[in-house]
């Protein structure tokens, strides 16, 4: 079996699974957002349920809309607290202990590797990182595992996917997946379990690990997945806040499809308007300008990620036609900021430094784009008015990129400014 089927098996009590069956398993954790929970509240309402299967499994994290941008955001996040309270969760989040959901969790030790974790929100498979199987369902999904401690799946085919030799300068885990992503399609791995390897991976920190698996839903992915390893173990060491457990790939598991790279071939890499696939070097567009440039979300908000960005941009300015908007992913990355200097460095560079919030990346708040304005971010996602106007556009790259692009007010490289 595979890593993802060994995991699905073991949590639905069964010895073995094969792709294309059903299975019935159980959770490990629930999470759901400001403008999922909601959804989710109500239907478990209208079941009649007495209580939570386990009121430390159910995680709320009012990180959409929030702080409250408006009435409405602040009549989702109240129904969060009160529901929250009315059953006693553990695991709810306020504003000053909130992070981005995907960064929160992880750093705090909730998601261990081995677990079966749920989501409504789509990039849950971010946890795959650290040899954990998570992926995103539909708020009535989740009302229903709140209420029973389990889900069904169909268990994916997996494909699997080698990184050979070493990133170039500046190359990062953003990078590769875009890079991959721009080789398969947005449906290049549809309901697939996408299973990431090679010396790159292995040599690879767990905040670029986390980035990849957080993106495997670009590419159509019900999962990404990377076998836990030693780094994996520093990471969560003295971090889990329960036991644990690595699973790995048997030699003789089948994959659908494999498909290798050679990372010294991968430059910095950009995808374009209006799909994630639509990518180019980042060389080859120093063409465009950028009117806004945004450092943070579930992908790359990470404290290695504003280091990254910070490094790019110490002693210099933001170009006087583009705003920057940098937001570090938790209050424990905020503060980790603080101490190391880093918001001083945004601050002195003219960049907004803002609290922990998802904000611009879906277009809430914090960073709304005009009609006919160009963003490069460190997100995700790129649809049309992903970030606002339906006539705006928005390019991802990774840190380097978008700090290197802030300074020179166009898509740039960071050689360009250093």
């Amino acid at each position: 079996m595979t890593i993802t089927e060994k995991i699905l098996a073991a949590h639905s009590g069964r010895e073995k699974v094969s792709a294309g069956e059903l299975i019935n398993a159980k959770v490990d954790l629930i999470l759901a957002n400001d403008i999922t929970a909601p959804i989710s509240i109500t239907e478990f309402k209208k079941i009649g349920a007495a209580k939570v299967f386990d009121k430390d499994r159910v995680a709320f994290i009012p990180d959409h809309f929030a702080p409250q941008k408006d009435i409405k955001a602040a009549e989702q996040c109240k129904m969060l607290r009160d529901f929250s309270r009315e059953y006693d969760l553990s695991l709810y989040f306020e504003v000053g202990r909130i992070g981005v959901e995907h960064a929160l969790l992880p750093e705090q030790g909730l998601v261990v590797p081995g677990d079966l974790v749920i989501g409504a929100d789509s990039h849950t498979c971010t946890y795959g990182a650290l040899g954990a199987f998570s992926t995103g369902v539909g708020s009535t999904d989740v009302a229903s595992a709140m209420a029973t401690g389990e889900c069904w799946f169909k268990v994916p085919e997996s494909m699997k996917f080698i990184y050979r030799g070493k990133l170039n300068k500046w190359v990062s885990g953003k990078d590769l997946i875009l890079h991959t992503i721009g080789d398969i399609g947005v449906d290049g791995a549809l309901y697939r379990a996408m299973e990431f390897e090679g010396e790159a991976i292995r040599s690879m920190s767990m905040s670029g690990r986390l980035t990849m698996c957080n993106m495997a839903i670009e590419a159509g992915g019900k999962n990404g997945i990377i076998v836990p390893d030693d780094i994996t173990e520093g990471y969560v060491k003295g971090r889990a806040k329960r036991p644990y457990k690595f699973y790995s790939s048997d030699k003789d598991a089948r994959y659908v499809e494999v498909k290798e790279y050679d990372c010294s071939k991968i430059p910095l890499t950009v995808s374009c308007p209006h799909l994630p696939s639509n990518t180019k070097p980042a060389a080859e567009l120093s063409s465009v300008s950028i009117d806004q440039v945004v450092v943070g979300s579930c992908t790359n908000g990470r404290i290695e990620d504003i280091r990254e960005a910070a490094e790019i941009i110490k002693g210099k300015k933001v170009s006087p036609n583009t705003r920057m908007i940098v937001i570090p992913a938790t209050q424990q990355i905020y503060l980790q900021c603080v101490k190391e200097g880093l918001a001083e460095i945004f601050v002195n560079a003219e960049a907004v430094f803002s609290t922990p919030t998802c904000g611009p990346c879906l277009g809430g708040h914090m960073g709304i784009l005009a009609k006919g304005e160009k963003a490069i971010a460190t997100t995700n996602r790129n649809f049309v008015g992903r970030m606002g106007d339906p006539g705006s556009e928005v390019y991802l790259s990774n840190p380097a990129v978008a700090a290197a692009s802030a300074i020179k007010g166009r898509i740039a490289i960071p050689e360009e400014v250093i």
